[in-house]
């Protein structure tokens, strides 16, 4: 029997069959204006990567220009003169190293506005790129050169991120721009309904590679996000391969696939376009792509050429290209300066300053000269302005007619952020836990998250890594429909199911979701899974939000990265799931404000410590949380701190009579209820006087006042404490300044060795961690000191 794949919703079609049956969406005089337009493109490209040396992406950023250019010419819905226009579709390139193309495609459309529509840019410099700006390509915030500095021009970023006009994502990092986008889609989708803004995805088949891409595309197809259109730039070239994908009959040497196989597979829509540089076949089948109406995301897929007409084709044009004023760089130059008025600079009397790239100043102004040269070959096309003009109102016009508007009883995410605001220093009502009750702080933490959730009216998603009962986070879903979340069959539901176990999508997904700025998204694994897989989506989500500050003042976007079933405590599992790793490579990791990690001990931090860290809105709050059942205490009859005071991020859980009291320092909820439960009752049997400090947040520590800093956890006492972690050491060594306390602070790596498997206490014992063998540790260091 013969092996054929089951059936699908997504269809397949040939551009070439629809070329068939009628007529073009593109005139022989448009194509010839449109070619025009690709001579100026590529020209720009060419004088960015010569000019900024051995720095971009020119191979392809040109591949990939003439469906970029269909879209802002053709089919994109937007406000050229508002690039914050919530309700306009939106290009985010998935493959960030084509920036060199985007900033020209942007430089090209404010150019030709300057000279035949001023009154359409935007008012404010900062939301146009222009020509002038592209002097600031890959260049530092810091830059001083003269014409930079004369002619204000920007500094570009060397993958988007969203300090450029029209850029809603950071994207660049393998595989993650797929992942954001498709949320970034989500969230549209879910605030706008049925007539959502589409989401133009830019990737290439090398980027198509990295697992979480597939992780990301099961995720879309499987939830009907049919705002969703991915155009593929299939050049067949990476860095260091030509053949990427199988074709022709010929394995490829990277994946066995074609970019149109992969998405059919994850029951896209695919529409082949066999000529990737033909403006006929580019313009219908982006007309195509906007009339499928069978409710799943599309890929259009682009056979190209890297560097066509560069002069270096294939994996050559990747991220390299001509030597600087090479002569290969000015014959790929001819067409153009063949068709101006005026000549590039060839530097002739400096050729050799030129060269060498040592003067950034020369390179500056050779680079300007060249870019005043494109700009008169502009100004000398009327034609081509006029119709670049044309589409840009025809844009906007599109947009306007479409009347988007939020739909009904839709998600409210201020409203999570004000209950965080006004009660943060007292948990609700039906969130109070009474002491003697038994619970989990990971079931709390599902509490508190679906308290939010109704009372935003859904603005939070949920997804996990095949883990939402496990790690409680299917809590959030209550209230709503059930199941997971299908824009088609079950839009209600607030579970998001992310392609299965997939830390990584699920992460950039997740960040996505909460850039479009109406959700925020909670995604939960094991601790020692999510942390590692989901950072690199994590980093680029605090990246797009810092940088988001450049045009847009306001508050962070956070998500919620939910590290469960955290520490020695998951000990069954066995080390390879116990890991006591994950807090180190968050905590601390990120610029102040952009990360909270969350450290409770006992259920009840949990409420004021999530208040405080929304509270603070930065880009990632990272709580970690244990798997088994514990005892709510009773904290005022052990003598120990309110519950609220782990919003200070560090707090004293228990002080001493003696102001020379020894020092103590715990972390985790392991060893945290291994001391209150076990070691400190066998101190207090000895009469010992402690100052026993709890941290809870190391970043919500940080985010307080200086002098807060010091009446919180006086420096005094770092100096003389030791530390209980059930983490590893590093993460101590902030609050354990001195050598010996360093050398006496417990760790689970401390006998040198991963720990085995095996119950809770088991492990604890084993790595020392457990409440008998801290009372003995604390027991020798306050002898010794003595």
């Amino acid at each position: 029997m013969a092996f054929t794949l089951g059936s699908r919703r997504g269809i397949y079609c040939d551009v070439m069959d629809e070329l068939k049956r009628g007529k073009p969406p593109v005139s022989a005089n448009q194509v010839k204006l449109l070619d025009e337009f690709d001579l100026i493109y590529r020209t720009l490209c060419t004088l960015l990567f010569n000019y900024v040396p051995a720095s971009g992406h020119p191979g392809g950023s040109i591949s990939s220009g003439r469906f970029l250019a269909g879209l802002v010419l053709g089919f994109l819905d937007y406000d050229i003169s508002r690039p914050g226009r919530e309700d306009a579709d939106v290009i985010s390139l998935g493959a960030g190293h084509k920036t060199m193309g985007l900033y020209s495609l942007w430089a090209m459309r404010t150019e030709a506005l300057r000279i035949a529509a001023p009154k359409l840019l935007p008012r404010e410099e900062n939301l146009q790129i222009r020509l002038e700006d592209l002097l600031g390509f890959r260049r530092n915030p810091i830059t001083k050169t003269p014409l930079l500095e004369k002619l204000r021009a920007k500094v570009l970023d060397g993958h988007p991120t969203p300090a450029t006009p029209f850029v809603r994502l950071s994207t660049g990092a393998s595989g993650v721009g797929i992942g954001s986008s498709i949320g970034l889609a989500l969230g549209a989708l879910d605030y706008y309904g049925e007539n959502a803004p589409r989401v133009h995805i830019v990737e290439g088949e090398g980027g198509l590679t990295p697992g979480r891409v597939s992780e990301a595309l099961a995720a879309a197809g499987t939830a009907c996000l049919k705002n969703v259109i991915l155009h593929i730039d299939w050049n067949q070239a990476s860095i260091d391969s030509n053949h990427v994908c199988r074709e022709n009959g010929v394995p490829g040497e990277y994946v066995q696939w074609t970019p149109a196989e992969l998405a059919y597979l994850h029951d896209w829509n695919v529409i082949l376009v066999p000529d990737g540089r033909d403006w006929r076949q580019i313009f219908t089948a982006q007309k195509k792509a906007l009339e499928m109406n069978n409710n799943q995301p599309t890929a259009v897929v682009y056979r190209t050429i890297k560097g066509w007409r560069y002069g270096i084709e294939g994996k050559g044009s990747h991220g390299a290209g001509h030597k600087l004023c090479a002569e290969g760089f000015f014959e790929t130059l001819e067409p153009f300066t063949g068709s101006a008025e005026g000549s590039l600079p060839r530097c002739e009397d400096s050729s050799q300053r030129c060269r060498s790239g040592k003067d950034p100043r020369i390179l500056e102004e050779c680079f300007w000269e060249s870019l005043q040269v494109v700009r008169k070959a502009l100004e000398g096309n009327r034609a081509l302005v006029a119709m670049i003009v044309e589409r840009i109102e025809g844009a906007k016009e599109r947009l306007d007619r479409r009347r988007r508007k939020p739909r009904r009883n839709g998600p409210k995410i201020d409203a999570i952020y004000e209950i965080a605001s006004q009660s943060a220093k007292k948990t609700p009502k039906e969130l109070v836990l009474t002491p003697g009750a038994a619970t989990t702080l990971r079931a709390e933490l599902g509490r508190i998250l679906s308290h939010y959730n109704k009372a935003s009216n859904g603005a939070l998603f949920a997804a996990s890594a095949d883990l939402l009962g496990s790690t409680s986070l299917s809590t959030v879903g209550q209230g709503f429909a059930d199941g997971y979340y299908n824009a088609v069959a079950n839009p209600g539901s607030r579970l998001l199911a992310t392609g299965g176990i997939c830390e990584d999508a699920m992460t950039a997904i997740l960040s996505g979701l909460a850039s479009f700025g109406r959700h925020s998204g909670a995604g939960s694994s094991y601790g020692a899974f999510l942390a590692p897989l989901g950072h690199i989506a994590a980093r680029l989500h605090a990246i797009g939000n810092q940088a988001r500050q450049t045009l847009e003042k306001g508050p962070y976007r956070p998500i919620i990265l939910v590290c469960a079933h955290a520490g020695l405590k998951t000990g069954e599992d066995g080390p390879t799931h116990a890991d006591p790793q994950p807090l180190q490579i968050f905590q601390e990791n990120f610029p102040r404000g952009t990360m909270v990690t969350l450290t409770p001990w006992d259920p009840q931090e949990l409420w004021p410590l999530m208040a405080a860290a929304l509270n603070r809105r930065p880009a990632v709050i990272a709580p970690f949380v244990t798997r088994p059942t514990e005892k709510v205490l009773d904290r005022k009859a052990l003598g120990l701190s309110p519950a609220d005071c782990a919003a200070s991020g560090v707090y004293l859980l228990r002080g001493a009579k003696k102001k020379n009291a020894a020092v103590v320092v715990l972390q985790g909820s392991d060893v945290g209820y291994a001391f209150v439960e076990e070691a400190l009752p066998l101190l207090e049997q000895e009469g010992v006087d402690l100052f026993v400090y709890y941290v809870a947040s190391a970043e919500l520590f940080d985010l307080l006042p200086k002098r807060m800093q010091e009446k919180v956890f006086p420096e005094e006492h770092a100096k003389r404490a030791m530390g209980i972690t059930g983490f590893t050491l590093p993460t101590m060594y902030r609050w354990i300044r001195s050598d010996r306390g360093r050398e006496m602070t417990l760790h689970p790596y401390l006998k040198g060795h991963f720990l085995g498997s095996g119950q809770a206490h088991m492990v604890l014992a084993e790595a020392g961690l457990d409440g008998k063998s801290q009372f003995k540790t604390i027991m020798k260091y306050l002898r010794e000191k003595g």
